[in-house]
């Protein structure tokens, strides 16, 4: 990457992005809640929505180029606030869910962000739980 350092806002976009890729398909549905979160959450409040498919698009661009995902997570991670980190791992299971299914590549990215993060395991089952019933379907 040509910076080592991120905004937090434009760190959880590119959390948000990775794992809208790790089943190798970024759905409409994903793209829309990625949308969503970035118009309606409390950490986006002084990001300009216009840079939001910008953000997104470097990101996608950033993906599979040299030095790995670790190295992108590092990136991703090294430029997030510690009182977001829980905010990071909880958007990542938002877009995860978005489809209503979540992929084995899914599971196994939540399963690297929540140790990359330092989210505590009592504090990501309740994140789990919790996006599991917002997307729970009649």
């Amino acid at each position: 990457m040509t910076d080592d350092i991120l905004s937090p806002q434009r760190a959880l976009i590119y959390i948000m992005v990775v794992m809208a890729a790790a089943d190798r398909e970024m759905t409409d549905r994903e793209l829309k809640r990625i949308g969503d979160q970035v118009r309606n959450l409390p950490a986006f409040v002084d990001f300009d929505e216009n840079e939001l498919v910008p953000s997104a698009e470097e990101c996608a661009s950033h993906l599979g180029r040299e030095g790995g995902l670790d190295r992108f997570l590092d990136v991703i991670v090294g430029s997030l606030p510690d009182n977001l980190s829980e905010t990071g791992y909880a958007l990542a299971c938002e877009i995860a869910a978005a489809d209503l299914k979540v992929q084995r590549e899914e599971v196994r990215l939540l399963q690297i962000l929540r140790d990359r993060l330092g989210v505590d395991p009592l504090v990501a089952s309740a994140i789990e739980r919790a996006v599991k019933a917002r997307h729970t379907t009649a």
